[in-house]
């Protein structure tokens, strides 16, 4: 009866998203207060009886309740709580009702948080989002229920949690990530929303802007905790990089990142609007199509959930239903706008254009490199692989025009620039950059390609620019770095998090090592300056797992540096072996260390790997974060705005 409720509250949430999808609608367009008024007390509900259902998965899944075919699907009796917790979005159902949950939070936000906005603009943003609600909860009604029952017959044991999964970065990496995307829809109600009412100027970027960088915020931080977790759980030494799913969530992170760019130009200086919209509308299409890859069973990956075409079918279906009207509205729409300003071609306005066309670019080559396999294959024409040497050498090309601007931009002025002016810091900076870059690298290592000159360069370069800029701030008169807003303290410190993983990524590529051994215990192996003793193996009893771990003993100039514990698991339920890395992380390398298989006359095989700087890559992916909550605590967006100084020319 609980998983009936489950259901229940569901259909209950349902009934609410259409009449937030369609009573504050009709409300203004016919200029009626009170149908529009009714938006955030549907949007509530909507949330209340998500939330209901949701808890209830939860519920059915402690008490190891395997009449429910999710349950016994995705648990078992010795899985530990936390991951029990994990494995209600361990699964397609459960990760499509988290997303609801997702969708149905953030309209409930949007619904209590912008009272200062207009009830015309409010109404309209909520009935957008309760639509899209619509949409998802309908496709789980109907395609991807949890709480389906396996009664009569059903089993004493569940099959368990995939032993992937379990892993402290999937307790928290799918709510994050599914954070980033839901919210996207946000900048995309508000852009639908200023669509319709045809008024694309500055005000709508205003409103728009902080639940762009929220999203942004949680996209980020999704994506970087999903790195770390494929490094440190996979056991093969690398990141999970360029697979099909995780390029799924790069390319919309991709588009939000030149949305959060062009909003701000739209927003102080009154151009780009078409732009932004366009972006603003790309973005969230970008989620849906992200859905439909990880969801429709045309990939096979570990991160995919489902191989049901029918699924695929209502999502593809929903796909075009939302993207074809959005860009059929914006075809009608966008022509009319106009630019409120000029600015010239030296300007930041055209630097900040050519990084968000950049983007784009990067954006397409994603796209493409994703889906030409997999329509390649669907018509019948063969198989083709698309792997990472494509996109390694195509985001090289990208890499230096888009760092150039990166570090030119906060040294531009809107409106125009002469070159003059620029000439002393830009041939200073490219001096010293260049002389750090080559003492640096032909001081540390032997030898040093072309791709690792270019890649360290421009991490330096756009470093040493977020230093020549505040240096530049801070010798006016008056200044003082107390005086210099959050916008300012954003921005930079997303350029040195960008800075970063440029770094982490091309010494890591350069210069990772790696090595197989086949060991007895008491053997010592040698790498880089690094010698691993193998101690032997002891035994090991996790709480649903049982196996044995590798004791590795790490020295350095005969110094003992750490000692390392390479497991191999096989879990109780599914009897599946699993290996999990040892890791021991410092600023300037990780020594990773993964325990193969036992061997003849008791001797094991091991992988070693030095991985220089890798950590950098996620320090990099927190920066940026870290840039985010920064502009999010800026006082301009807690403000309350005037309604009628805000939007002139609209009334209830």
């Amino acid at each position: 009866m609980i998983a009936e409720l489950g259901y229940l509250s569901l259909t209950l949430a349902l009934a609410f998203s259409i009449l937030l999808s369609v009573y504050p609608m009709v409300g203004a367009v016919k200029g009626n207060l009170r149908l529009m008024q009714s938006a955030p007390a549907f949007a509530l509900a909507q949330f209340l009886f998500t939330a209901i259902s949701f808890g209830i998965l939860i519920y059915v899944t402690l008490i190891d309740d395997f009449t429910v075919a999710y349950v016994a699907s995705h648990s078992s009796t010795t899985l530990p709580w936390y991951y029990k917790v994990t494995s209600t979005w361990g699964g397609h159902e459960g990760a499509v009702l988290l997303w609801v949950l997702m969708q149905t939070g953030w309209t409930a936000i949007v619904a209590f948080a912008s009272k200062s906005l207009p009830w015309q603009l409010r109404a309209r943003v909520l009935s957008i989002l309760g639509f899209l609600g619509l949409g998802f909860i309908l496709y789980t009604l109907l395609m991807s229920s949890p709480f389906e029952r396996l009664l009569p017959y059903y089993p004493i044991e569940g099959h368990d949690l995939n032993p992937l999964l379990q892993d402290p970065g999937m307790i928290i990496h799918p709510p994050l990530l599914y954070m980033g995307y839901v919210g996207l829809s946000v900048s995309f109600a508000f852009a639908i929303a200023a669509l319709l009412m045809g008024k694309l100027d500055n005000t709508w970027a205003k409103w728009s802007r902080p639940w762009t960088m929220a999203a942004w915020l949680f996209l980020t931080l999704g994506i970087t905790i999903g790195s770390w977790w494929a490094y440190a759980e996979l056991g093969w030494g690398g990141w999970w990089f360029w697979d099909p799913v995780e390029n799924a969530s790069l390319m919309p992170w991709l588009v939000a990142t030149a949305l959060i760019h062009s909003l701000a130009v739209t927003e102080k200086r009154g151009v780009f609007k078409s732009w932004t919209v366009l972006l603003a509308i790309a973005a969230f299409s970008l989620t849906l199509l992200g859905t439909f890859i990880v969801r429709s069973g045309i990939i096979v990956s570990v991160h995919a959930f489902t191989t049901d075409p029918g699924r695929g079918s209502f999502i593809l279906s929903f796909l075009a239903l939302v993207v074809g009207g959005s860009l059929l509205l914006y075809g009608l729409r966008a022509g009319t706008v106009e630019s409120s300003s000029r600015y010239k071609v030296l300007s930041r306005e055209v630097a900040l254009w050519l990084n968000n066309l950049l983007l784009c670019v990067a954006t397409l080559i994603v796209l493409l490199g994703t889906l030409l396999p997999m329509v390649h294959k669907e018509l019948g024409l063969g198989t083709i692989s698309i792997g990472v040497p494509f996109f390694n050498q195509m985001f090289f090309y990208l890499l230096a025009p888009f760092a150039l601007l990166l570090g030119l931009g906060p040294m531009l002025r809107w409106k125009q620039n002469k070159f003059s002016h620029l000439t002393k810091k830009l041939i200073g900076a490219l001096i010293v950059t260049s002389v750090i870059t080559f003492a640096w690298l032909y001081s540390s290592y032997e030898n040093v390609s072309t791709t690792t000159l270019v890649g360290v360069f421009f991490a330096l370069w756009v470093s040493l620019t977020v230093v020549i800029d505040l240096l530049d701030k801070l010798s006016k008169e008056g200044a003082s770095i107390t005086k210099l807003g959050n916008s300012f303290w954003a921005m930079h410190t997303a350029h040195l998090g960008f800075a970063c993983v440029v770094l982490g990524v091309t010494l890591t590529s350069a210069y990772s090592v790696e090595k197989q051994v086949k060991v007895n215990p008491g053997e010592q192996t040698q790498l880089n300056e690094y010698s691993y003793r193998f101690e032997g193996v002891k035994a090991i009893v996790g709480p649903n797992y049982k196996g044995h771990a590798g004791v590795v003993t790490v020295f350095k100039d005969e110094q003992k540096v750490t000692e390392l514990y390479a497991e191999k698991r096989q879990y109780d339920v599914g009897m599946q072996v699993m290996t999990e890395a040892a890791i021991d992380a410092k600023l300037s390398r990780d020594l990773y260390l993964a325990l193969g298989e036992q061997l003849s006359n008791g001797a094991w095989a091991l992988r070693i790997y030095e991985k220089p700087f890798v950590r950098w890559m996620w320090l990099g992916g927190l920066l940026m974060a870290l840039a985010g909550v920064i502009m999010m605590l800026d006082k301009r967006y807690r403000r309350k705005a005037s309604v009628a100084s805000e939007m002139k020319g609209v009334t209830a």
